[in-house]
């Protein structure tokens, strides 16, 4: 099951990772399904043990006495009325308690992949109060249950108590009468005794499927959750070799939800129109929140918009395998994540089909060969999470071998010199340029210095293609693209 969850969350869709943090996914897969495993692993086991002594009692109490079993089973519906009230109580309260669970992993995560932010404004303090008001809800939600349970098995006691009651008073009477003997009304309430045993062993684990219940809820919506981004069923292949070209028609696309579901559209882009010829150096250009990264998530099939095409050597992407669609793309973002792994494998993700030479090939042709030489394992370096070991610039190099090994016809950056220093920026500039010549590359970028030598330039505005053209056209028409120019080349008068 939890290799059936693991390969579920790879395929669902980015909108899904936005509205659900990633502790309270791992406690999905690992608390929730262990707490099923425990279900099937004992309760299941041992249930069926007390059911298979239960019939044999059953049984034999019939054969010796049919009237006294009758007595006996007389309290057996209060005690399955007793367990239809608690149940649905203590499922509720498991349900609970799956949740604040989920909370505490969830603000865990968050707060430790956060430490340095904590650290550096003093938060320890409040979020320490903050745990442990999770915490507390969290202890609140068991002692919920166990109240319940508290209760829940006095009655059943209580049940087996009147039931013994009633087999002695009755056997008693009968034993005057002469209808049985001493013997068999001994045996009879060993009998009655042993058949509520395994009841009262019921009543103890009836909580382990209780809380199995909510567990498998949660389990079972993430399983049947609907990937919103598949394949079509006959998806069409692009012709070979790829030319890179892309285009952008009419597209509108916002992140929230629609008016077909009572909600006004928030939108992101604006009836966005583009192309870029094959072997283009495109760049896009505009203030934080204009849609510069929308653009890339769509062009990757990360988001579908809900108007418009984007098409790639005329061929809307919907059409287009997924695995064929960003194979054929090279992305370095601005936010770079490195695995725990070595090196070599960060750059070449655990691809067969790349061989060393590749790897040391690329991390060349891209400036990041001396600092990994200079590691005391060179490509064999374990990075620790999120690459620990490296500076910022250096995980960024890493993040452009990695793109560049795979030899993408298509290659997209996304701001992505703006973490390392003049020096290494302009070796990042050389291999670039190189490795861009033939191919069609798409810059986004903030600073205008990056995107001098495009050779077409797109102005986003709030969403809206506002401008486009050459770097000299867009300054010769004045404009936003001038505007933003002017703002970051202009010279501090001299005093």
């Amino acid at each position: 099951m939890r290799t059936h969850i693991f390969a579920k969350l790879q395929r669902l869709d980015l909108r899904f990772y936005d509205q659900n943090p990633v502790g309270r996914l791992m406690t999905r897969i690992t608390s929730d399904v262990e707490t099923l495993n425990e279900l099937f692993s004992s309760g299941v086991v041992a249930a069926f043990g007390d059911l298979f002594t239960l019939g044999f009692i059953l049984s034999a109490m019939l054969y010796m006495d049919w009237r006294l079993a009758l007595i006996t089973f007389s309290v057996l519906p209060f005690v399955v009325l007793t367990a239809f009230l608690f149940r649905a109580r203590l499922r509720t309260t498991y349900r609970d308690i799956r949740v604040q669970l989920a909370r505490i992993n969830a603000y865990l995560h968050e707060r430790i992949t956060g430490i340095v932010v904590i650290k550096l404004f003093s938060r320890e303090e409040h979020d320490a109060r903050r745990h442990a008001e999770i915490n507390q809800d969290y202890l609140e939600a068991h002692l919920r249950s166990i109240t319940y349970y508290a209760l829940f098995f006095p009655v059943i006691e209580l049940f087996t108590a009147i039931a013994l009651a009633l087999i002695i008073w009755r056997g008693g009477a009968t034993l005057l009468e002469g209808a049985v003997t001493v013997g068999v009304l001994a045996a009879f309430i060993q009998y009655a005794r042993r058949f509520f045993r395994p009841i009262q062993d019921l009543s103890e684990k009836y909580n382990l499927p209780q809380s199995a219940m909510a567990s498998s809820e949660r389990v079972l919506k993430l399983i049947d959750r609907e990937i919103e981004i598949v394949d079509e069923p006959e998806p069409v292949s692009l012709d070979r070799p790829v030319r890179g070209e892309i285009e952008f028609r009419g597209v509108w696309f916002a992140y929230g939800k629609g008016a077909e579901e009572g909600a006004d559209w928030d939108w992101i882009l604006k009836d966005v129109s583009f192309r870029a010829a094959p072997g283009e150096r495109l760049a896009i250009v505009g203030h934080t929140g204009a849609g510069k990264t929308t653009i890339i998530h769509l062009l990757m099939r990360f988001y579908q918009p809900q108007r418009g095409q984007i098409l790639l050597d005329g061929q809307p992407i919907d059409r287009l395998r997924l695995d064929e669609l960003r194979g054929h793309i090279g992305l370095v973002l601005q936010d770079v994540f490195l695995f725990s792994q070595d090196i070599a494998h960060n750059i070449r993700l655990g691809s067969q089909d790349i061989g060393e030479d590749r790897v040391r090939d690329a991390a060349e042709r891209i400036g990041a060969a001396p600092f990994i030489e200079r590691l005391e394992k060179g490509y064999d370096q374990e990075l620790g999470e999120r690459g620990a070991i490296l500076s910022v610039g250096e995980r960024q190099l890493v993040s452009f071998a990695r793109a560049l090994v795979f030899d993408p016809q298509v290659l997209v950056l996304d701001e992505a010199t703006s973490s390392v220093d003049s020096e290494l920026e302009g070796k990042i500039e050389e291999a670039t340029n190189e490795l861009m010549a033939g191919r069609t590359s798409m810059v986004i970028a903030h600073r205008l210095s990056t995107v001098l030598g495009a050779d077409h330039i797109v102005v986003l505005h709030h969403g809206e293609l506002c401008q486009q053209g050459t770097h000299a056209e867009l300054l010769e028409h004045g404009g936003l693209y001038a505007r933003l120019h002017e703002l970051q080349f202009a010279r501090t008068p001299a005093a």
